[in-house]
């Protein structure tokens, strides 16, 4: 018999994410476990500009949806940065760090072998909720 409470997780979805094998993020409790943004526009197209441009896009897509789901970028305690090219980790750095100014959550950072929608870089992380 299965006797696991499961009334305490949430899966939240949303339209762009329609139909792909993942959840936009997962609520367990208090914490908020949100899935990899990577720097596209509201018309669903990755910015020009390089890891930069990308990296300010991927940022706004995380506190936006950060805040949609009860949240913000005040209350991320864990963050995991995957890039295309590891060489681009201290460019990215330099725009990552301008929107955690209260605090620096936990970080990690890997080379990846690519991304989707040939982005530069992708960002997920898991916050406490507000």
């Amino acid at each position: 018999m299965d006797t696991e409470d499961r009334s305490d997780i949430e899966y939240y979805t949303s339209e762009q994410l329609k139909g792909l094998p993942f959840s936009a993020a997962v609520r367990v409790g208090k914490m908020l476990y949100l899935s990899g943004q990577i720097g596209i526009d509201g018309s669903g197209k990755l910015v020009t500009g390089g890891i930069s441009a990308e990296t300010r896009q991927t940022m706004e897509n995380i506190r936006a949806a950060l805040e949609q789901y009860g949240s913000s970028l005040d209350h991320v305690v864990k963050v995991t940065v995957m890039l295309a090219d590891i060489g681009e980790w201290s460019e990215m750095n330099k725009v990552y760090v301008t929107y955690f100014d209260k605090h620096l959550p936990a970080r990690s950072a890997l080379g990846a072998n690519g991304l989707a929608l040939q982005a530069r870089v992708e960002i997920e992380c898991v916050a406490v909720l507000k």
